[in-house]
């Protein structure tokens, strides 16, 4: 299926998922301009799902609201419905994401929820939120 620039949808980057709108196109990848988060991204290695003892347990960020991101056009769907307000959006993929990982008991995810503090400080300071 093709969209057009300023169509909605929703893309899957990096183990995130967002809504957003299309801003430009090349072959096989789209430009979307970021407008809230579906799923925040997992921390760790992706290579590595649910590994601890890895070289670089990466901290991930979601993608901020009005970055532009290329995505694989594969990853990239209609979106039909009104998006979240940003800020919104994060806090709630964030404290999902959080009761996710405390469920489990393993090394994986005491170091994934390492990963989610730092970032959350972050967030905190970029968007002005609690997590109180």
């Amino acid at each position: 299926m093709l969209l057009n620039i300023g169509d909605p949808v929703t893309a899957h980057y990096k183990s995130g998922k967002y809504t957003g709108t299309i801003t430009g196109f090349r072959p096989g990848v789209y430009t979307v301009k970021i407008s809230s988060v579906l799923r925040h991204p997992v921390q760790g290695d992706l290579h590595n799902p649910n590994v601890a003892d890895v070289p670089f347990f990466h901290e991930r960020k979601a993608l901020a609201l009005g970055e532009q991101a290329n995505i694989a056009e594969s990853a990239v769907h209609p979106f039909d419905g009104e998006a979240a307000n940003y800020t919104d959006s994060l806090l709630a993929a964030v404290v999902k994401i959080e009761n996710r990982l405390i469920a489990k008991d393993d090394a994986f995810t005491v170091r994934s929820l390492q990963a989610l503090q730092s970032v959350k400080k972050e967030y905190e300071l970029m968007y002005k939120v609690s997590f109180e």
